[in-house]
């Protein structure tokens, strides 16, 4: 007779504000690989401090099994955790300062296979010790502020999600339900993972990072006018000649000084700044004109179609062309067809 495994136990832990689909995406994922595998592949559970009702940011609630009774008595029941989900929210704010719960999640981090957070639980999982020496990701949004309340982790604000060890984390939202497939992947194979993928109508890898989503973060901006004039400038007109020397020129200043002091002021060199603008105005242009890849290239400043391509590549993680199929708005002149009768 063959003994088949028992099911994987995976426990999601929210506080009060959680963002909904964190919850929800992930959790999805998994009742649906009970579905495509052979056998229950997963035993989910959703516990909280209290128990009961808990809302989520949105005011939807959810219901909740006591946070105690799966850390005490799982080594009693066979319901040990096998796999811990911690997702974020605007409530997550206030729960990193809850020591209770802090602790718990500690202690059922310390019973776990793996730890998977999502979105802002990586700020939970940091507070609870879980991350001290990790990489993980966050939400495009929050990576600078869970890098400056957390120096002893590092943060990577450009992947869909990463797997360092047995810690698992995603970027915002939707990223959780990525990451999910990816676990399921890595547990059950790619045959379940793609089946699964499909049903939901998405990617099973999602192309590019987070950085195609997220709105430009931009440097400071400059205290001393020959730069800040130079900052200025190049925002104006990104298809210009900005070389080195001519911004320095212009700056009255040697290039080497002027690039020394371009950095210390605004954080970047002057040429990662250049391509940082020029990349800002290929993005409007893909969405918002018909404009071809070549005209837009040459508008912007990158010269050709290829160097456009290569700095996409690089700062976004995708093509100008894909980034134009995602994000592109509908023209104004497109309407809803009517139904015939």
């Amino acid at each position: 007779m063959v003994t088949r495994p028992l099911p994987r136990h995976v426990v999601f832990v929210v506080c009060p504000g959680f963002q909904s689909l964190d919850l929800t995406g992930p959790f999805e994922v998994f009742a649906a690989a009970n579905e495509a595998a052979s056998s229950p592949a997963y035993r989910l559970t959703v516990v909280s401090l209290t128990g009961g009702p808990i809302a989520s940011e949105s005011g939807l609630a959810i219901g909740t099994e006591r946070l105690d009774t799966v850390l005490h008595t799982g080594l009693h029941t066979g319901s040990d955790v096998h796999t811990l989900v911690i997702p974020g929210g605007n409530g997550v704010r206030a729960a990193i300062g809850d020591e209770a719960l802090v602790a718990a999640i500690g202690e059922l981090a310390a019973q776990a296979e793996r730890v998977v957070t999502v979105c802002t639980g990586a700020f939970l999982a940091a507070a609870a010790g879980v991350a001290t020496g990790r990489t993980v990701t966050t939400h495009w949004h929050r990576a600078e502020a869970l890098q400056r309340r957390f120096p002893d982790i590092n943060v990577d604000a450009d992947p869909i999600f990463i797997r360092d060890g047995n810690l698992w984390s995603s970027a915002g939202v939707t990223a959780g339900i990525d990451l999910a497939l990816a676990i399921v992947e890595h547990d059950l194979g790619g045959d379940v993972a793609q089946t699964i993928a499909r049903h939901l109508v998405m990617f099973l890898r999602r192309p590019g990072g987070q950085s195609q989503f997220a709105t430009p973060i931009w440097s400071e901006r400059a205290e001393a006018e020959p730069i800040r004039h130079a900052q200025h400038h190049i925002d104006a007109h990104p298809g210009d000649d900005h070389r080195l020397d001519l911004l320095a020129q212009r700056a009255g200043m040697s290039s080497r000084h002027f690039a020394r002091c371009f950095t210390a002021q605004t954080g970047v060199p002057p040429g990662k700044y250049v391509t940082m603008v020029r990349v800002e105005a290929a993005r409007r242009a893909l969405e918002t004109t018909d404009a071809t890849i070549d005209s837009i290239a040459m508008r912007c400043g990158f010269g050709t179609a290829e160097t456009m391509r290569r700095s996409f590549h690089r700062q976004l993680g995708v093509s100008p062309d894909d980034y134009r199929n995602r994000f592109r708005l509908a023209p104004a002149s497109i309407r809803t067809r009517k139904a015939t009768s």
